[in-house]
């Protein structure tokens, strides 16, 4: 269901053509903007989003065909639908050849007119639909290289995930501890199950034990109506409790006991609700420092650390960085509708001569940065300029 009216730019220099257009397509709940030539056309197009664009081909200052080109540059993902008087199989093969999704030959038959942008429609919904699916796959699936330490870690993804065990992940900021844990589910026998995602870090410590284990309507002031947590809602499949060396001591103790017990009880209240979840945790500290500290508990870390996995940092698996890049230019691009950039070997070898304090998630920000900065070739010295 979409969440507001699909918008329309109607460019034609003839009024009365574009009046009878405009007043079909409001009576059919359509936003409609008009232009009375290519120019205008393509300023309005630049100004506001357009999920459709039908165009005039014959029209003063810019014409339809080049309208097209230009708004197939700037917006890719906007429908282009040509309308012409001088209608011949030439111009309708060649506005097809350049990007329009449809040709309609004037005077226009507006039931033939309604159908192509109810089926343009369609077909834009579609591709969106699929570029976030493609995006989900995208953010999720794949852990890219070919590395001794990356087999390792790949191969031990492979050996726990099909097992209840609980393991810990860890490893430095952007290494991707989150892929590990969303591969485990996804090859597990719990996979047909929800993956719940908590980032213990980004709670504050009064409000964690109340997003782990719920609570009762009153159990304190804004606490309005009865609230499921984590654990719950994780049901049948696992919960993925991210940076857990940030969390309370005392919400530490509750999660020892679910883990021990498989119940939890909400706040507020004092039911046990049984669960049945399998837990991943990660974290960027060294736990057994935070014990020495009093940060951390020495029997929730033996509880959650069944099996550990370290993730090495990029640093480590330099020569995962080409792959890495060939993997971020394919999905960048695609997601932005644009042919991929090419990174020359000098490229490559200045993006392995860097640091990368932030990890793999700091490289992919840089492969982006480039991509939108630099032309279609890519050298050494575009990335020293923007490292």
């Amino acid at each position: 269901m979409r969440k507001s009216k699909p918008k329309i730019l109607v460019v034609d220099d003839e009024k009365a053509i574009r009046k009878s257009i405009r007043e079909i397509l409001e009576f059919e709940d359509f936003e409609v903007m008009e232009a009375e030539d290519g120019q205008t056309g393509m300023e309005l197009a630049v100004q506001g989003k357009f999920d459709i664009v039908l165009s005039d081909v014959k029209m003063p200052k810019m014409d339809g065909m080049e309208l097209l080109k230009n708004i197939q540059e700037k917006s890719p993902e906007t429908v282009f639908i040509v309308m012409s008087g001088h209608g011949t199989i030439e111009t309708a093969v060649e506005a097809v050849k350049n990007g329009a999704y449809d040709y309609l030959a004037k005077p226009i038959d507006l039931n033939r007119l309604l159908v192509s942008v109810r089926n343009a429609l369609d077909k834009n919904l579609l591709v969106q639909e699929t570029k976030t699916l493609r995006k989900k796959i995208y953010k999720g699936t794949e852990i890219i290289g070919q590395s001794p330490a990356i087999v390792e870690v790949l191969s031990m993804i492979n050996k726990v995930a099909t097992t209840d065990a609980r393991v810990l992940i860890t490893g430095e900021n952007g290494t991707g501890k989150e892929l590990v844990a969303r591969m485990i589910h996804e090859r597990s026998k719990r996979s047909q199950g929800p993956l719940i995602e908590v980032n213990c870090a980004a709670i504050p410590s009064e409000l964690i034990e109340s997003e782990l284990f719920g609570h009762e309507k009153g159990s304190f002031t804004s606490a309005i109506a009865q609230k499921k947590g984590k654990f719950e809602l994780a049901e049948g499949g696992t919960l993925f409790l991210d940076e857990i060396g940030d969390m309370s001591l005392s919400a530490q103790a509750k999660v020892l006991r679910a883990l021990q017990e498989n119940k939890i009880q909400r706040v507020g209240g004092d039911k046990d609700i049984p669960v049945n979840v399998r837990v991943l945790a990660a974290t960027n500290k060294d736990l057994k420092k935070e014990i020495e500290k009093g940060n951390f508990r020495e029997d929730l870390y033996h509880r959650l650390s069944v099996i550990r996995i370290q993730v090495p940092p990029l640093r480590e698996r330099i020569d995962d960085i080409p792959l890495l890049v060939e993997y971020f230019n394919h999905w960048i691009c695609r997601e932005m509708g644009i042919t991929e950039k090419k990174f020359t070997p000098e490229a490559i070898q200045e993006l392995q001569n860097l640091t990368w304090p932030g990890n793999v998630r700091e490289l992919r920000n840089m492969i982006e940065r480039l991509i939108i900065l630099c032309s279609d070739t890519i050298d050494a010295s575009d990335v020293k300029k923007h490292a």
